[in-house]
């Protein structure tokens, strides 16, 4: 048996669920008790116990007895309200400290991108910057060429204005054959002048020619090797351009991310913190309202033994007026049947026990505490009984609990007893006087459960105490 933790509508699977949202009920519940037991009226309590107590003496009346117990089911339910909420509490603090992992467990794997957008980027600069010193020393050759180009696009010009002059020359003079050559000269001198001169006429054609072919040939190369650096150095500075424009938004993606984790991972950071701190407060207020209970129960414990003492001087005064021959005063006997070895029956009828009362490791808390009672395995829905008569001072829900009825008993044995029925499906009975086999209610798997069971605890004088000095 254990108390349940909160949880909320949601749940709290992922990181997103820890951050920002704090559970309302516990704060509001914790308000509650502060105003009820603050360390004033705890203080007030305790000198108005000792005051019972000093009043007492050798004497303890019933209402003195009847106040001491309801203070103490006061405490009980205040320590229990305060059990309850620092457990809600610490589940928070888990979920917030699971969501906090999960997100620095996300931060290695961002740095490793973010460092390897940043190399890429760092690449794809060195790469544009290598094109852009390409494209410098492309657009030198281009230069160049295009310098050689004009070069030969003005021989060619040159050229072409020189043959178009010796065909006009030749249109002009007619033929500079040898025989018209021999036929024009007018001396022998003449005719060899006009032979040499015939002679360097066709071979400067012929050159002319030579080079218009050559500057024709070489301005088409030219012009082929331009166009196809010019292609080149274009593609390549696209190429290194749109690498670059890539690595610097990959780069600025991985940085976004980053930075995303190290918000998250603050802000989870300081809800961690913030829970930290209320965790602490109410251990702090809890370990107050331990002190407050455990005076409550030593106050008790000492009432009984008055009781006790005074039971056996009551009786003892009754011997000797028995003996001395006078009436001997009434005297209330618990009620329990004379067949029985126990006071309580067995709260639910072919019931197997499938936990004991004692030490255990929580199957769903996973960490080991007492187990405060015994549970009887059942299906849901099967009847649960009073296990003797007494008067119902609780009934509904009760936290780790679930539907839980609380009956007592009166003082049986010299302590008040309380016996409680716990995770029931159903309620029947919700207050008042019960008779002995009384059905209350039905048993179920509410609460802090694994299955359907009964939880059966009994408490002497508020104290938990195993059910088989009962049964």
């Amino acid at each position: 048996m254990g108390r349940q933790g909160h949880r909320d509508s949601q749940g709290v699977s992922g990181p997103a669920r820890a951050l920002g949202v704090i559970p309302k009920g516990p704060v509001i519940l914790m308000g509650r008790m502060r105003r009820l037991w603050t360390p004033g009226r705890v203080k007030q309590r305790y000198a108005a116990g000792l005051a019972v107590v000093c009043a007492l003496g050798l004497h303890v009346g019933p209402a003195a007895l009847a106040d001491t117990i309801d203070d103490k089911k006061a405490a009980d339910r205040h320590v229990a309200a305060l059990e309850q909420t620092l457990e809600d509490t610490s589940a928070e603090l888990a979920a917030a400290y699971l969501a906090l992992a999960e997100t620095q467990a996300l931060m290695p794997a961002a740095r490793n991108r973010l460092l390897l957008a940043e190399a890429a980027s760092r690449t794809a600069a060195r790469r544009n910057a290598e094109v852009g010193a390409s494209l410098a020393v492309a657009e030198a050759n281009v230069a160049r060429a295009q310098e050689k180009l004009d070069r030969n696009v003005t021989t060619r010009d040159q050229t072409q204005r020189t043959l178009d002059s010796f065909a006009a020359d030749l249109f002009q003079g007619g033929s500079v054959g040898q025989l018209s050559v021999a036929l024009g000269a007018t001396s022998a001198d003449d005719f060899a002048t006009r032979l040499v001169l015939a002679d360097t006429v066709t071979a400067l054609t012929n050159q002319a020619l030579n080079d218009l072919a050559t500057a024709k040939a070489d301005g088409d190369a030219t012009r082929a090797y331009l166009d196809a650096v010019q292609a080149e150095v274009t593609a390549l500075k696209r190429e290194a351009e749109s690498a670059l424009a890539a690595a610097k938004s990959a780069e600025s993606d991985a940085a976004a991310a980053k930075a995303s984790l190290d918000a998250l991972v603050a802000k989870q950071s300081g809800f961690a913190a913030e829970v930290e701190s209320r965790k602490a407060a109410e251990q702090s207020q809890l370990a107050e309202a331990e002190a407050e209970q455990q005076r409550l129960q030593a106050l008790l414990i000492e009432q009984a033994r008055i009781a006790r003492e005074e039971e056996a001087k009551r009786k003892a005064a009754a011997e000797a007026a028995k003996q001395a021959g006078k009436p001997v005063p009434a005297a209330s006997t618990p009620d329990r049947p004379a067949t029985r070895s126990g006071y309580l029956d067995v709260p639910v009828r072919g019931a197997r026990i499938s936990s004991e009362y004692g030490m255990r490791y929580h199957p769903i808390l996973h960490y080991y505490r007492l187990h405060s009672g015994m549970d009887f395995a059942v299906a849901c829905g099967t009847p649960l009984y009073a296990a003797a008569p007494g008067r119902v001072i609780r009934a509904g829900w009760r936290g780790g609990y679930g539907n839980s009825v609380l009956i007592d008993h009166g003082i049986q044995r010299g302590v008040d007893l309380v016996t409680t029925y716990n995770h029931l499906s159903s309620i029947v009975t919700y207050g008042g006087a019960v008779a002995r086999g009384q059905l209350i209610g039905y048993s179920g798997t509410t609460g802090l459960s694994t299955g359907c069971h009964l939880h059966f605890e009994t408490l002497e004088d508020g104290r938990f105490v195993n059910p088989r000095t009962w049964l």
